[in-house]
């Protein structure tokens, strides 16, 4: 039987938040990547919410969230996860991202580890410089011009994008479905400020030589919680080798790169990220944040060597 699924809303700072909310249990709190919204998660989450209380937001200047004139760098968003949460009574959550949301997750876990009970990022952002070409471009001068163009028509490239993708899910080639979703998410930027907010989110992780904010540095810290790492082996946008970085700087990782996939593996293959999902979950205890021992992991250094305390 199908879970119910309720749409939702809420007024944070002064900005509407858009949310899908269902089932009950433990949270789980879904971020989708840039361009995308809450129904990038639409193929998982009856199943996820069949033993939690799911939570998938509309990210600030995405879907139906308000497009301010604002904040939209890594940690505002992690900060407004956590108000989200906080408004909405939920005080801890497994945090589960997507491409730019996997960077948002990575910056939650890092800026709120009391908060996160576990951690999985999916074809994450902020873990290697390597990015498609199309997202550095994206970065220059004359961007937004371009996008208008594209936005003024985009009912005919809409159903040539709609052609590609049945071609590609018909012959089974996943990086024609991923242009063919990409280029869904830019021509959904119909509105000016959609647009805005779109290039603001881009050029605070990315320029024209590649990814510019990393996690690297402080992912020695994520040994302290549970993590999943899922990538699909045919990521054209962010490359699957930025899932073998994970497994060598925090060995506790379980890392599941899916044959075949591209960079929405929870779309290529729903039902065996749901059951990867929920087998980490089931196999794993929350994460209990304890200062003194995230003091400790924060006097070492990144690769691991230890420096003096106090």
């Amino acid at each position: 039987m199908p879970v119910r699924q309720m749409a939702e809303s809420r007024v944070v700072h002064g900005h509407r938040r858009a949310f899908i909310r269902a089932g009950e249990g433990p949270a789980l709190l879904l971020l989708h990547g840039i361009g995308n919204n809450c129904q990038t998660w639409s193929g998982v989450i009856n199943r996820l919410a069949e033993h939690h209380t799911v939570i998938a937001p509309d990210l600030l200047g995405h879907g139906n969230s308000a497009k301010p004139r604002g904040d939209y760098s890594i940690a505002a968003y992690a900060n407004g996860m956590r108000d989200l949460l906080s408004v909405l009574d939920i005080e801890q959550a497994t945090v589960v991202g997507h491409s730019l949301g996997g960077g948002i997750a990575l910056q939650f876990a890092y800026q709120f580890p009391e908060r996160c009970q576990r951690l999985a990022v999916v074809g994450s952002g902020g873990l290697g410089a390597e990015v498609s070409a199309g997202l550095r471009a994206a970065t220059l001068p004359g961007a937004e011009l371009v996008l208008t163009a594209l936005a003024g028509i985009s009912t005919p490239l809409r159903a040539s994008m709609q052609v590609l993708e049945g071609v590609g899910r018909v012959a089974g080639w996943k990086q024609v479905r991923d242009l063919a979703e990409a280029g869904e998410s830019l021509l959904a930027l119909k509105d000016v400020e959609a647009r805005r907010a779109f290039l603001r989110t881009l050029r605070g992780v990315v320029d024209a030589r590649g990814q510019a904010v990393t996690a690297l540095d402080r992912l020695y810290l994520a040994d302290a919680m549970p993590m999943l790492v899922v990538w699909g082996s045919r990521d054209p946008i962010v490359p699957a080798t930025h899932a073998e970085t994970v497994r060598t700087l925090v060995p506790s990782a379980r890392i599941e790169v899916f044959p075949g996939a591209g960079h929405w593996p929870h779309l290529d293959d729903p039902e065996r990220f749901c059951d990867v999902l929920l087998e980490f979950i089931d196999t794993t205890e929350p994460a209990a944040h304890d200062r003194d021992s995230w003091r400790l992991l924060l006097a070492q250094n990144w690769d691991g060597v230890p420096r003096p305390v106090g």
